[in-house]
């Protein structure tokens, strides 16, 4: 396979769009470009892409909303522009999806959001849940309640933690330009695009540069450490011009558009690695026989069922070891449940998980994506 190969063997996108593309350059929501926009998605979604979508643009909408020039520099008044313009924003999208028969939802996160573990493992659970239900989540940074100390700092950054949340393929960050050049386009006319790259390729920090739009908060040096950030997942990275025709469909087609930047890894290779790195363990299960034998022989999940013994005190989403009967590790990852509700449902069938906790939750103890095997 191609490199461009990745974007169309690449099941789940996650895809970034700038405050200058959507209110071209503040003159309002770009309505027109919106709809071509999402008649792409869609029929991505039709040829069974699952798609993500991080959209900027609440704080450029309400700022022509509001009658202001300038972007606000006091936090507050940044917030006001952000709560009127979000409701703009997520009309506009619901009824550009609408006209194409799918559903959109709003999701908005702040950073707290992701340093929690309890309440990363709850964006993650309700983003894949749209996903599975065939809705288009459309992700924005909380800009009404965010404050400069716990801010993403850029929509960049937030494509870059979602496309690690959902564990997505590919990442395409759309942009007022081409790509990422050797130098700067608009100052250098001998500037080159760059094609395929290693995204950890330390040439590539001289040619990102600096400085943002006059909406946004982002240049090329948060792209291209969004790029890095989704790297370390194992998810490819597309820097592209946004204003180009068909856009999204010619990546689809493996046109060789924007500049494409590789992981060192392949995705699961990459999580497994992330997950070794995590040494220090919050607790133990005991498994038995069979349960070993379905995670060491078959790479599945750890059901309850197969768990005789809970040691140890731990939240949902910490790192617990997983023991045979004679104590030897034989695996160990990321649990979907604390160490009270796990007491209560080992060894037994999952579908009784909603009966003995009274709600519904992840009918595995660990799942595979989230767990790494010793040795």
């Amino acid at each position: 396979m191609s490199e461009r190969g990745r974007l169309s063997s690449a099941k789940r996108w996650v895809i970034k769009i700038g405050s200058a593309l959507l209110t071209d350059e503040g003159r309002g929501l770009d309505v027109e470009r919106i709809d071509n926009w999402v008649t792409q998605m869609c029929r991505l979604r039709r040829a069974g892409i699952e798609i993500v979508l991080v959209s900027s643009g609440a704080v450029a909408a309400g700022m022509e909303k509001l009658g202001l020039d300038e972007r606000p520099s006091a936090l507050n008044e940044l917030q006001a522009a952000a709560a009127v313009g979000q409701a703009r924003l997520v009309q506009v999208w619901e009824e550009s999806f609408q006209k194409h028969g799918f559903q959109p939802a709003q999701i908005l996160l702040t950073h707290a959001d992701h340093s929690n573990r309890q309440r990363y493992l709850n964006a993650r659970s309700t983003l894949n849940t749209l996903l599975d239900m065939g809705v288009v989540p459309v992700v924005n940074e909380n800009d009404t309640v965010a404050t400069e100390e716990v801010r993403f700092g850029d929509n960049d950054t937030l494509g870059a933690l979602v496309t690690n949340l959902v564990e997505a393929d590919m990442l395409v960050l759309m942009t007022d330009q081409d790509g990422l050049f050797t130098a700067d386009p608009r100052k250098d006319p001998t500037a080159q695009l760059m094609d395929n790259v290693r995204a950890q390729d330390k040439r590539l920090d001289a040619m990102a540069g600096g400085g943002s739009g006059r909406l946004g908060r982002g240049g090329m040096q948060t792209k291209l450490r969004a790029a890095r950030q989704a790297a370390a997942s194992g998810a490819a990275t597309v820097i592209v011009g946004g204003r180009m025709e068909s856009v999204l469909e010619r990546l689809y087609a493996e046109e060789a558009l924007g500049t494409l930047l590789l992981p060192d890894h392949e995705r699961m290779a990459a999580r497994k690695q992330w997950l070794q790195g995590h040494m220090q363990t919050s607790g133990e299960l005991v498994l038995d026989a069979g349960a070993v034998d379905v995670l060491v022989t078959k790479g599945k999940s750890l059901l309850p069922v197969g768990v005789r013994e809970v040691r140890g005190a731990f939240q949902r989403g910490e790192m617990v070891s997983c023991l045979d009967e004679s104590g030897q590790e034989v695996a160990r990852g990321l649990i979907n449940y604390g160490d009270k509700d796990a007491r209560k449902i080992i060894g037994k069938p999952s579908e009784l998980i909603g009966n003995l906790l009274g709600y519904s939750g992840e009918p595995e103890l660990l799942h595979r994506n989230n767990m790494v095997l010793a040795g």
